[in-house]
């Protein structure tokens, strides 16, 4: 059942698994510790600085936010093969933004092996997540790389 709650959650789910994987990337940090780390201070907790005062960070369903970041862990060399056919020539996935990278890896993994997610759910919430980074240019290229992956993932 997809409710407006559950479809919320899965885009907070979404958005920090981008931010989780940013952060190994730029860190260095590993996997259970990273995922210890936004189960007790990020995924639905309250902001603990003068700044947010008393908000809270939104709900995310964490078993897929964990379903993301695992699966991009565990399948990143693939995925980045697969990303690395659909970018132009001469671009490499080194030469892509950092939080970019998180995106596309994201979504590729989603297109990959979350076949109970529709394609264009898929692609509309990293349009999306892209948007929260990016302007509309960004977001444009992150729809057309992972509709070119949905195009041979999911043939």
């Amino acid at each position: 059942m997809n409710t407006p709650a559950r479809s919320q959650a899965r885009s907070t789910a979404r958005l920090a698994a981008v931010q989780a994987l940013y952060q190994q990337q730029m860190e260095g940090t590993a996997l259970s510790k990273l995922l210890n780390e936004f189960h007790q201070h990020r995924l639905g907790r309250e902001v603990d600085d003068e700044d947010h005062d008393g908000e809270v960070f939104a709900d995310a369903e964490v078993e897929f936010f964990d379903d993301v970041v695992r699966g991009v862990d565990a399948r990143r060399d693939e995925i980045d093969a697969l990303l690395l056919s659909k970018l132009a020539d001469g671009w490499t996935i080194a030469r892509l933004d950092k939080t970019m990278v998180q995106v596309l890896r994201s979504g590729a993994y989603e297109l990959m092996a979350r076949a109970d997610v529709p394609t264009a759910t898929v692609i509309s919430e990293y349009v999306d997540v892209a948007k929260a980074f990016f302007d509309d240019r960004e977001a444009k290229f992150v729809n057309g790389v992972l509709d070119a992956v949905a195009k041979e993932a999911r043939s």
